[in-house]
C-alpha cells in the first residue's frame, strides 16, 4: 500500500464526541440534547424521517454550522470554534458537488493544492485513488462527459485523496439506480475495511443502513432515539418509533389485548413472523399481494389502525378480498407501553 492510503491506526480515544449539542433556527428546535461517541475506525450510519435533523448534525460536525451550544471533541481536540478546514474532515454530498469545469484530475488535484502538497504527492494521490475507484481512464474528462456512477466515485475520491480523520457522507447513493448503489455500497464497505478510517454516513435506505453499518443512530424531531447494531435495533428497539422506522417491510402493531396477561397496551409483529394458518387470532381479508421471486409480501385487512403486512418466502398465490387468518409465536412479539416504550420481552 502506497502513501496515499495507509490505514488509520485506531486507539482507545474516541474519533469525535458530540456533548449536549444544540442546534436552533429561530422556534425550530433541530438538534435537541445529542449526545454521541464514536470509536476510531467505526462506520455509524445516522437515519431517521426527512426534517430530523440528519443533515444538519453532519454540517455541524463539518464545521460548516455552529451549534447554539455544546461540545465537539475529535480525537481529543475540542474543534467546537474550529473551522472547517482545521477539522480535518471530508464530507460526500448526494449532489457529488463536483467542479464542472475541472476535469476529473484537476477535481482531485484543487484540495491538494491549498493543503501545499508537492506535485509529486499530488501525482501519487491522485493515482492511487483513481486505481482504487476505477477511475484512472478518466481522469481527463469533465463531469458531464460521466456517468452517475462514475461522478459518485469521482466525489468520493475527491474527499479520499485528502486524507481526512473522519469521512462525513450525507445521502451519497440516492442518485443513482439500484444496481450503482449496490455496487458503490461495496466500494465504500471496502474502502473503509482498508482505511479504517471512521465514517458517519446518513441515509434513508435501510438496506445501506443495515448492511454497512457497525451501528446504527436512529433521529426523531432533532433527538437520538436509539443507537446500537443494526440487528439490536432490529431485534430489541427501544420504543415504537424504532420498531416501526428499522425494517422494511415495516413492524405490524397489533392491540396489545391480543396477548392476554401480558399488561401491554401495542405489540409488535415483524412481518416475517406472521404466519397463513387455518386458525388464526388474527382474521381479515386480503388487499393486495406482492410477487417478488424469493419472497410475497401479503397486505392484510385485519380491522387493526394499520393494515398488516405478512412476509413469506418463496411464491404464494392469494385472490384479493378472500378471508385469510394469520398467527404468530408469542416470544417473537415486542411489547410497548401506553407510551410507546419497550417494556418485556413477550411471555413464553
Amino acid at each position: 500500500m502506497t502513501q496515499g492510503l495507509q490505514p488509520h491506526q485506531k486507539s482507545a480515544v474516541p474519533a469525535l464526541r458530540l456533548t449536549d449539542i444544540q442546534k436552533s433556527y429561530g422556534a425550530n428546535r433541530v438538534l435537541v440534547d445529542v449526545n454521541l461517541e464514536i470509536a476510531q475506525g467505526e462506520f455509524v450510519v445516522v437515519v431517521g424521517p426527512s426534517g430530523c435533523g440528519k443533515t444538519t448534525l453532519l454540517r455541524v460536525i463539518a464545521g460548516l454550522e455552529v451549534p447554539d451550544s455544546g461540545e465537539i471533541v475529535m480525537f481529543d481536540e475540542n474543534v467546537t470554534e474550529m473551522s472547517p478546514g482545521q477539522r480535518q474532515v471530508a464530507m460526500v454530498f448526494q449532489t457529488y458537488a463536483l467542479y464542472p469545469h475541472l476535469t476529473v484530475s484537476r477535481n482531485f488535484e484543487f484540495a491538494l493544492k491549498l493543503a501545499g502538497l508537492t506535485r509529486d504527492e499530488i501525482r501519487d494521490r491522485i493515482a492511487e485513488v483513481a486505481t482504487t475507484l476505477a477511475l484512472t481512464d478518466y481522469l481527463d474528462r469533465k463531469p458531464a462527459e460521466l456517468s452517475g456512477g462514475q461522478r459518485q466515485r469521482v466525489a468520493l475520491g475527491r474527499a479520499l485523496v485528502r486524507q481526512p480523520r473522519l469521512f462525513l457522507f450525507d445521502e451519497p447513493l440516492s442518485n443513482l439506480d439500484a444496481g450503482l448503489r449496490m455496487n458503490t455500497r461495496i466500494e465504500i464497505a471496502a474502502l473503509h475495511r482498508t482505511l479504517g478510517t471512521p465514517i458517519i454516513y446518513v441515509t434513508h435506505d435501510q438496506t445501506e443502513a443495515m448492511t454497512l453499518a457497525n451501528r446504527i443512530v436512529v433521529m426523531r424531531a432533532g433527538r437520538i432515539e436509539q443507537v446500537g447494531a443494526p440487528l439490536e435495533l432490529y431485534n430489541t428497539p427501544v420504543n415504537r418509533f424504532v420498531a416501526g422506522f428499522i425494517g422494511s417491510p415495516a413492524m405490524n402493531f397489533i392491540a396489545g389485548d391480543l396477548l392476554t396477561g401480558s399488561g401491554a397496551a401495542e405489540i409488535g409483529v415483524r412481518p416475517e413472523h406472521l404466519r397463513v394458518v387455518e386458525d388464526g387470532r388474527l382474521r381479515g381479508r386480503v388487499l393486495h399481494y406482492e410477487r417478488l421471486g424469493t419472497d410475497t409480501h401479503v397486505i392484510v385487512d385485519a380491522g387493526e389502525a394499520e393494515n398488516l403486512t405478512v412476509r413469506l418466502v418463496g411464491q404464494w398465490e392469494f385472490e384479493r378480498d378472500t378471508p385469510i387468518a394469520l398467527d404468530f409465536d408469542d416470544d417473537k412479539a415486542v411489547l410497548f407501553d401506553s407510551h410507546g416504550d419497550r417494556i418485556a420481552d413477550a411471555p413464553a
